[in-house]
């Protein structure tokens, strides 16, 4: 396996002293691969705005180390440190946009900062507002654009020095459902054609799903869970990843509390595969959906679905057996009759 791009080992941020510190960020480990997109999220007071801020050291890590492309960042003067951070832009939810200046303008500041002759600054300026899409909003300001379009010019300037991780700071958390899906369907297109690495930092699981790899959910500053978006999706192991996972709880409240209740769990078997009508028409049982929390990630289905079963005890030791046949899903009893 190649190096990471970003190591972050045993991490901790705390913000005060004595009685009145708050600590932000406990013990964090995780690695980033060169190329992927990689997710953080977390509730509010998570700690996750934090700790990408200490990736580009906005913020200074009270302990531990952020490697960055091979650079100790901590370690770094200020001079080298200005140097590293056109290897780490960032994209923000309010996109911190340069009211006075056009879009043009605005995508050149980072390479006007950086010394770039200004023939030079302007005409990779308008190669960016093409690569966003925005190609006839270059003497435009960003008061006359929509929130999208503000949070690509913003992407085009975040890309202005050619970095190779973009950070992504809930940047998708003040638009609409149709424009948030554009600007991750963006970053996708970004990450595969300009190999950049992407780290998103969101508090909506429906980001996560959409374009991440891998993730780590935050929980009180610390790493509550991390590793492969469907192996989580698929079987959260903590209270914080199923509060996320599940956000309007695992198991509902049952009209029966005697009824005998069985959860499916779809581990990343085809979306395509009526699993209830099957049941039905192969084996004759039918069961009643109680509630289901699924969802189809690239034709595959994570999630999990209750089911309450016949009372006939041959009926449900047939579905059971039936479901229990399947690839890709796993079955565990809630509930017992009787």
């Amino acid at each position: 396996m190649s190096q990471p791009i970003i190591q972050v080992s045993h991490l901790s941020k705390t913000f005060g002293a004595g009685d009145g510190a708050v600590h932000a960020l406990q013990d964090i480990s995780l690695s980033v691969e060169q190329g992927e997109i990689y997710g953080i999220i977390g509730l509010s007071g998570a700690g996750k705005s934090t700790l990408v801020r200490c990736l580009n050291l906005l913020e200074r890590p009270t302990e531990g180390s952020v490697v960055v492309d091979g650079k100790e960042m901590t370690q770094l003067s200020e001079k080298e440190l200005r140097l590293a951070r056109r290897n780490v832009t960032m994209i923000f939810q309010s996109f911190n946009l340069l009211m006075q200046r056009t879009c043009l303008k605005n995508i050149c500041f980072p390479m006007e900062i950086s010394g770039v002759p200004r023939a030079k600054a302007e005409q990779r300026a308008k190669e960016l507002l093409g690569i966003v899409g925005l190609a006839d909003k270059a003497e435009a300001y960003p008061a006359q654009l929509s929130g999208g379009q503000k949070q690509r010019i913003a992407i085009a300037r975040a890309l202005a020095t050619d970095p190779k991780v973009l950070l992504c700071d809930e940047a998708t958390s003040a638009l609409d459902p149709t424009t948030t899906a554009s600007i991750l369907s963006l970053l996708k297109e970004l990450n595969h054609k300009l190999g950049v690495t992407v780290v998103v930092i969101t508090h909506q699981m429906s980001v996560i799903e959409e374009i991440c790899t891998r993730v780590a959910i935050l929980d009180g500053g610390r790493i509550a869970e991390e590793g492969k978006v469907e192996d989580i999706f698929a079987n959260p192991a903590t209270d914080a990843a199923r509060r996320l996972v599940y956000p309007g709880g695992v198991v509902p409240q049952l009209m029966d509390p005697k009824a005998r209740v069985i959860r499916i769990a779809f581990n990343g078997g085809t979306s395509y595969h009526p699993l209830i009508a099957s049941l039905a028409i192969d084996c004759g049982v039918k069961a009643n959906i109680l509630g289901a929390d699924t969802r189809n990630i690239d034709g595959k289905a994570y999630g999990t679905m209750l089911l309450g079963l016949p009372e006939d005890e041959n009926e449900a030791a047939k579905a059971l057996a039936y479901i229990r046949s399947q690839h890709n899903v796993t079955v565990e009893e809630v509930g017992d009759h009787g």
